[in-house]
């Protein structure tokens, strides 16, 4: 029989073996060995990994607070401009690299291979066209003279001169575009624009021509 309040020796006892059991068994989780060397990091870094846009934003630092005034807006972006001599550089770097028939520099109109080989086509051999400027020059100069004969005879000259330009850029158009649509026949070829192309690239001196010529004259294109 149990009394309130009291307990007896019979019913302490149980409990304390059930005490001592967890104690044991506690001890003996704690005494195995985990594998792990003493010291050692745990596998993984804990944390997920930065992407790189915020890693290059860690490492150039905080984002600075927008401009409040134009003033600070003009400021900010005269301080973030390159310098003169910057500037001179990439342009020169620029006309180098377009000269030498970078694709990447190049203006739309020139990029492709088939205009590069209407390029060839044109620098591979004479025009009269390309003596359309210093006509133009020769016209301007005649036209100081107060001499009406050879104000006449120049202007005959030119418009001798100029017929011929254009019978031979159809020509040169209609056998470019040839050309072209037998080098590329899997490519949509429009005549007039490869005849205007190859127009304007014979027209020019050969020595002014951007990209520069990169076939001598008389090679077999």
């Amino acid at each position: 029989m149990k009394f309130l309040g009291r307990s007896t020796a019979a019913d302490s006892a149980p409990d304390d073996a059930s005490a001592s059991a967890k104690n044991d068994a506690t001890q003996k989780t704690a005494d195995q060995p985990t594998g792990k060397k003493p010291g050692a990091k745990p596998h993984g870094k804990g944390r997920p990994t930065p992407k790189r846009r915020e890693a290059e934003a860690r490492r150039r630092g905080p984002v600075p607070p927008p401009p409040r005034t134009q003033r600070e807006a003009i400021k900010r972006a005269k301080a973030t401009r390159p310098s003169k001599e910057e500037r001179r550089r990439l342009a020169a770097e620029r006309r180098e690299r377009m000269a030498a028939g970078d694709e990447r520099y190049l203006l739309p109109r020139d990029r492709g291979p088939v205009k590069a080989y209407i390029r060839d086509v044109v620098d591979s051999r004479p025009h009269l066209m390309g003596l359309f400027m210093p006509l133009a020059g020769l016209v301007l100069i005649s036209a100081l003279f107060p001499v009406l004969a050879v104000q006449q005879y120049m202007s005959l000259f030119t418009m001798i001169v100029l017929l011929v330009m254009i019978v031979e850029g159809v020509l040169l158009g209609i056998s470019t575009t040839r050309k072209v649509r037998a080098k590329f026949p899997n490519e949509q070829i429009r005549g007039l624009s490869i005849g205007w192309y190859a127009f304007t690239r014979a027209s020019q001196l050969r020595r002014l021509r951007i990209p520069k010529p990169r076939v001598q004259r008389g090679a077999n294109v």
